[in-house]
């Protein structure tokens, strides 16, 4: 094809690569195409213009009975799944925030205090694990 040229092909050669294509000596139109230099786009196009649409191959599409209506469930799980996790890194950044604000106001050091509670930040619901000592 020649770029930045508009190219007119006669009816002839239209109907020259069609009935190429019907008589079996390409096997698809990309093959007629890529033999004429011309886009598969516009052989598709021209065997539908010259009522040859059965040269082109059709896609069947064989599916059990319940799978689309799984295929439109797992969607969903998805879409939903994303949401939580957007939901959930939120829900971090807010903590981590909150932390930080709360370091600054009673001017703790925000990575001493990491280190203090093993990276941690205490809710004040756990039990401690550590015993009491005698």
């Amino acid at each position: 094809m020649v770029s930045g040229k508009v190219v007119r092909y006669s009816e002839a050669f239209k109907q020259q690569v069609v009935e190429e294509l019907g008589s079996g000596r390409f096997g698809s139109p990309y093959e007629a195409s890529q033999a004429y230099g011309v886009d598969q786009s516009t052989v598709k196009r021209w065997v539908k213009q010259y009522g040859k649409a059965h040269l082109l191959r059709k896609v069947i599409r064989v599916t059990k009975p319940d799978e689309p209506n799984e295929i439109k469930r797992l969607k969903d799980r998805v879409r939903r799944l994303e949401s939580a996790l957007a939901d959930s890194h939120m829900d971090q950044a807010l903590s981590e925030s909150f932390f930080e604000i709360l370091c600054e106001q009673t001017g703790v050091d925000p990575g001493s205090f990491k280190k203090k509670h093993d990276g941690k930040a205490s809710t004040g619901h756990a039990k401690s694990s550590k015993k009491p000592q005698e």
